[in-house]
C-alpha cells in the first residue's frame, strides 16, 4: 500500500434488492467465508423484521450508521521510546467502514437468537442512538478527548 500516492478504490456495486451501495457494504462485511448468498439472506431478513415493525429499513440503515460514524480515533506512535494514543481525524470512508465493522460485531455479541434477529435489535438500536456500536463510538471519543494532550505529535 503506498504511503503518499492515493490508492484507488475498489468499486462496490448496489445491492440487487434495494439498489443501495450502503447495504452492499453490509452484506460484504457480514460475509464469512466467501458466502455472499447467505450474507444477502442473513441481511434482508433483518431489514424484513425492521419493516414489520413500521420502519423504512433503508433509513434506519443509514440514520444508524451516521449515529454510529466516529469522528475521531486513535492512532499509536512511538516516540523518543514511549507509546502515545494520538487522536485524529477519521477520513470518510473509513468511517463509514467502520460504523458498519461495530455495528456487525455489536449484533454478532447480542443474546438474541438468530443473527437476523441480532441485526435488526442492533440496527434499530443505533438509530435510537443506543447499543454497543454507539457504546463503541463513545468510548473511542473518550478516549480521544483524554489524549488531546498528545495531539501535537501528529504527524
Amino acid at each position: 500500500m503506498p504511503r503518499r500516492k492515493k490508492v484507488i478504490k475498489r468499486q462496490i456495486f448496489p445491492d440487487s434488492k434495494y439498489n443501495s451501495e450502503l447495504v452492499s457494504r453490509f452484506i460484504n462485511c457480514i460475509m464469512l467465508k466467501g458466502k455472499k448468498s447467505i450474507a444477502e439472506r442473513l441481511t434482508y431478513s433483518a431489514f424484513d423484521i425492521i419493516k414489520k415493525q413500521g420502519k423504512d429499513p433503508l433509513e434506519v440503515c443509514h440514520k444508524a450508521v451516521e449515529n454510529v460514524k466516529p469522528l475521531l480515533e486513535l492512532k499509536t506512535r512511538r516516540i523518543g521510546g514511549a507509546n502515545y494514543q494520538i487522536p485524529v481525524e477519521v477520513n470518510p470512508d473509513r468511517r463509514i467502514s467502520l460504523a458498519v465493522r461495530w455495528i456487525i460485531n455489536a449484533a454478532r455479541e447480542r443474546k438474541e437468537r438468530g443473527f437476523h434477529e441480532r441485526l435488526a435489535a442492533e440496527l434499530l438500536a443505533a438509530y435510537e442512538n443506543q447499543g454497543g456500536a454507539v457504546k463503541k463510538k463513545e468510548d473511542t471519543h473518550k478516549m480521544a478527548e483524554a489524549n488531546k494532550a498528545f495531539a501535537h505529535f501528529r504527524w
